[in-house]
């Protein structure tokens, strides 16, 4: 059985013309011999109208609650979907995350699933539906509806493709592929033909926001192939895979930025073993992704902390810091929610020394402050000013000749 995944993103059905449009597109794959399962997410910009609700009725939304409201976004995108295809003729099935065998853990928003137990979807395989999948969501072993983060849609799929063998896991977005940086801000970026699995989950991780990383560290750990692709035409898009072919040159394949970034500094903490662990194990407890940390001694036996998170888990990060700055009678906490971070890419920066050092020239030339410095063998990422982010973007992107070729 010849399997494909095909994912669509909110964007790709915003509307009763583009549902009818990617109804086309799976029956187009279906006409070529394909067994296919389709996940899709919720309708346009559904999920930040569900939050704003929310918000509305409470500054602090259980999270239970919160999936259980997420989650309805995508059952009416996959029954509007399954609609538009058997309007067409053409014999159809839509599932939730929960039917289609999604089990994840009990981390609510943020849920990682553990396994998947596709046979309700083989089933309707094997009897000749397409299978329209609720993207985004699962089931925890206490049977409540859990939600995956966002872009979730993507892992649900991939998922998928892994525990049906499937030949391909298709991701169809509105650009045309994976860029050397993101053309809205880019014009000339250009687009990858491929990109491996690390330097695609650096990239994701580091903002780039065309694939969720756990969706790439999903494929990398089952070997699934996601080839990214644009849902409103039929242009060549880029695979992400095991090993990509090595542009001569090329040692850096992209610039990533991410805005969705917080900075929180405590000063004045005792320079003794275990501070460390005593903040940051609080933040791992509460399911807070810390990203950059930086640590600096001060000749009083003192020391400052400062680290990166996400703007959503800010203010809770900063009541787990002020704790902390209350038990160790620190001086000071201060969060700063107008700062970003820029990165570096590629796998060629192993062998190849002096890349940092042209980033940090392409700061210079243009007067951009560094605040932080974050390295891997893969990429360098610094945090900036957010109202300089675009300047940092482009020039770094040109410092590299990642510019697409002229006709």
């Amino acid at each position: 059985m010849r399997i494909m995944v095909q994912k669509f993103g909110g964007s790709s059905v915003k509307d009763a013309d583009r549902i009818k449009a990617v109804a086309r597109r799976v029956i187009n794959a279906k006409e070529e011999g394909w067994h296919v399962v389709v996940v899709v997410s919720a309708m346009g910009d559904t999920t930040d109208e569900l939050i704003a609700k929310a918000k509305q009725i409470t500054a602090r939304p259980p999270r239970r609650e919160m999936d259980m409201l997420l989650a309805t976004g995508e059952q009416v995108s996959i029954a509007l979907v399954a609609m538009a295809i058997d309007s067409l003729g053409y014999p159809v099935v839509s599932l939730t995350g929960a039917q289609a065998g999604i089990v994840t853990d009990n981390v609510h928003t943020k849920a990682r699933i553990q396994q998947v137990g596709a046979e309700r979807v083989r089933k309707e395989l094997n009897d000749g539906r397409i299978v329209i999948v609720a993207g985004f969501q699962g089931i925890n072993a206490e049977n409540d509806i859990t939600t995956l983060g966002r872009g979730g849609s993507d892992t649900t799929a991939v998922a998928l493709a892994a525990a049906l063998s499937a030949e391909v896991c298709e991701i169809y977005t509105d650009v045309d592929g994976v860029y050397t940086a993101d053309p809205r801000i880019v014009p000339d970026a250009r687009r990858l033909d491929d990109i491996s699995y690390s330097e695609m989950l650096e990239m994701a991780s580091l903002g780039a926001v065309v694939l969720q990383p756990r969706a790439v560290e999903y494929a990398a750990m089952h070997g699934v192939r996601i080839y990214v692709r644009n849902s409103y035409n039929n242009n060549r898009g880029t695979y992400v895979q095991e090993e990509r072919v090595m542009e001569k040159d090329m040692v850096v394949v992209g610039v990533a930025h991410d805005t969705n970034t917080a900075k929180i500094s405590i000063t004045g903490v005792p320079d003794k073993p275990g501070v460390a662990y005593r903040l940051f194990s609080r933040m791992a407890a509460e399911n807070i992704n810390v990203d950059m940390i930086v640590q600096t001694t001060k000749a009083d036996g003192l020391a400052d902390i400062a680290f990166t998170t996400s703007r959503d888990d800010a203010q809770k990060a900063c009541e787990i810091v002020e704790n902390v700055k209350n038990e160790l009678n620190a001086e000071s906490v201060r969060l700063n929610e107008t700062v970003a971070k820029i990165s570096i890419v590629g796998a060629g920066m192993v062998t190849n020394p002096g890349v940092a050092a042209r980033m940090f020239e392409a700061l210079a030339e243009e007067n951009i402050n560094i605040h932080i410095i974050s390295t891997s063998e893969i990429k360098v990422s610094c945090l900036i000013d957010e109202d300089r982010i675009k300047d940092a973007v482009r020039a770094v992107h040109a410092k590299f000749g990642l510019v697409a070729a002229t006709a």
